[in-house]
């Protein structure tokens, strides 16, 4: 045999094992987990507490690691109810980043209640936070929990003002990363879920303001106008249809005595009451965005107006979208929702 055919023998058995071994290695990088950054105003509603609780039985689940948690509210108790729902989970070593000068500073109907609730003698839901003022500076964490991950791995998840995103995109190379804030994002962040704005013919109708765009309008102007990446919204009418029901509340947390968001939901919403799943849609969009829960729009760009209304523009090359859902999808998310905020604690060694 000549060492010609020996050597066309060898390099026909390579291309075979790499044929043979691509499709299991895009099935082990597609079963990878998603980088999580969850940056909320907890304590302005409760509907963000449920999607906090989502993704850790998502992470349970293998389905996703929280990286960081970041604060659009400055409220002094909010990053110390995040805490004590993080410990309560399994994982209060997540880090937590608070902002700074931010909006919307009142305690609201539940963070200081739950936060300083005590049973005799100890606090009921154990944190090691006691005030926001503790905790890093939102933006430093942003860019330190981003410099650290592989490129393209990371979802951050926005559901409450564009304060620290827009501070983000501004932010200049430091010692944390030789890369501005728009370069890393471009980087390392495979997509933008936000939970903002309004695009249904209906609300366009009474020029609806979203809560999350109007308490902060130029922040969101500037991500909206400038994200480097992909961003899909959902909008105030998808999570307005889809209702949270009280009786999960009543009924699926019965596992432990003291639950953190039974006790929320009471003094927010009341148990007896539906809640609408807002900031959940965009948790269970980052996550699993190819499971059908949800339609799409085509491609285009959301403009911010002044006065905070958010109007979407049908563009071949925008970088954004807005989720839809048709009656069938209701029912599937709605279902997908109750089993995963209701889910139980169990907690994975990362």
């Amino acid at each position: 045999m000549s060492k010609f055919t020996t050597r066309f023998r060898r390099l026909l058995l390579c291309v075979a094992i790499l044929i043979i071994a691509a499709p299991a290695l895009a099935a082990d990088e597609a079963a990878q987990p998603v980088g999580v950054i969850f940056d909320t105003d907890m304590g302005n509603d409760i509907d963000d507490a449920l999607a906090l609780a989502m993704i850790h039985s998502l992470q349970s689940r293998g389905e996703c690691k929280l990286l960081a948690v970041t604060l659009s509210k400055d409220n002094e108790h909010a990053a110390p109810f995040v805490d004590l729902v993080n410990t309560f989970y399994g994982r209060g070593g997540i880090p937590i980043g608070a902002v700074r000068e931010g909006v919307t500073p009142a305690d609201g109907k539940y963070l200081k209640q739950v936060t300083t609730a005590r049973d005799a003698d100890r606090l009921r839901y154990p944190h090691d936070l006691t005030s926001g003022r503790d905790a890093p500076e939102a933006v430093a964490l942003l860019r330190k929990t981003l410099a650290a991950r592989p490129d393209g791995s990371v979802a951050i998840v926005m559901v409450g003002f564009s304060t620290n995103m827009a501070r983000l995109l501004d932010s200049a190379a430091d010692a944390i990363s030789p890369l501005t804030g728009r370069e890393l994002i471009k980087q390392k962040v495979r997509l933008l879920s936000a939970m903002a704005g309004s695009f249904s013919p209906e609300l366009a109708a009474k020029h609806y303001k979203e809560f999350n765009v109007v308490r902060h309008i130029e922040p969101a102007q500037k991500v909206f106008a400038e994200w480097p990446g992909p961003v899909v919204t959902s909008g105030f009418e998808i999570g307005l249809t889809i209702k949270y029901p009280g009786r999960s509340i009543r009924d699926d947390y019965r596992y432990v005595k003291h639950h953190p968001l039974v006790d929320g939901y009471r003094l927010y919403r009341g148990e007896q009451n539906d809640q609408p799943t807002w900031d959940l849609t965009s948790v269970l969009y980052a996550v699993r965005p190819d499971r059908g829960y949800f339609g799409l729009s085509p491609a285009g760009r959301i403009v911010v107006e002044p006065d905070g209304y958010t109007r979407f523009q049908s563009e071949p090359k925008g970088n954004c979208r807005y989720l839809t859902v048709d009656a069938e999808q209701k029912a599937r998310v709605k279902e997908a929702l109750i089993m995963l905020s209701s889910q139980p604690p169990n907690a994975k060694p990362d």
